[in-house]
């Protein structure tokens, strides 16, 4: 298989499944359902255990959901973070930050490489929401990103595949293009047509959980979760092979 595999996982159960697809790395995250929100240190830890070297474990640092545009507060918080997670064994980060014009924000990007300290460090789908994606990707590679996560502008990644292909042009292999967003066995393949270089998915089922007291504006009762489903993932892989 040439195109890499990035599963999105919240746990290090996901990183063993990771692992058994023969995944290049895992995008290590909580709180999917929000887009995803910075891990604990400890699911850290024990998610770069679970991946014995096999996997990369890159963490997705995002402080808050609603948007990317965050203050100086915010912004310490990501970068303070952003050091803990690699102390705490993390290959890469997954970052993103937008100006109020809704591009990236350059200084700020710049900051969270400058903690990063020569860690690889993706760009998530706050390159959907800029005006301008292809803008978007040269100010990744301008500032020595090692790759793009994107659904090509739209909300699911099948829906982008014009843009994806614009994209995998004007990266021009100088940085990597990273297909994600909805990502099945049912479209795997016609999203790696487009040329991209990698498929991030996150193959999760929802776990629900029934409560008469409830926990918080967004939930019903306790709420539920997310967790990675083994047999959606090994389907993913397998829709890929010729």
């Amino acid at each position: 298989m040439s195109i890499a595999l990035e599963l999105a996982v919240q746990d290090p159960a996901g990183v063993r499944i990771a692992r058994e697809i023969g995944a290049a790395r895992v995008e290590l995250t909580q709180a999917l359902a929000l887009g995803g929100l910075t891990p604990s240190p400890a699911t850290v830890e024990l998610a770069v255990e679970a991946a014995g070297g096999e996997v990369e474990v890159h963490v997705l640092v995002r402080p808050r959901a609603g948007g990317f545009r965050y203050d100086d507060d915010e912004l310490a918080v990501t970068a303070r973070d952003i050091r803990h997670m690699l102390d705490h064994g993390a290959t890469g980060v997954v970052i993103g930050c937008q100006d109020d014009s809704g591009a990236l924000d350059r200084d700020a990007l710049v900051r969270l490489v400058d903690a990063a300290g020569g860690a690889s460090v993706t760009l998530h789908r706050v390159i959907d929401v800029t005006p301008d994606p292809l803008a978007a990707l040269r100010v990744a590679r301008e500032l020595g990103l090692r790759r793009v996560l994107t659904s090509g502008g739209a909300s699911a990644a099948i829906d982008g595949l014009a843009t994806l292909r614009e994209l995998v042009r004007e990266a021009d292999g100088r940085i990597q293009v990273m297909a994600g967003s909805g990502v099945d066995a049912s479209n795997a393949a016609e999203i790696a047509a487009t040329g991209v270089d990698a498929l991030h998915f996150s193959a999760k089922r929802a776990v629900s959980a029934s409560g008469g007291v409830r926990m918080g504006s967004a939930s019903d009762g306790v709420g539920g979760y997310e967790v990675t489903d083994r047999a959606a993932a090994i389907a993913t892989v397998a829709a890929l092979r010729p």
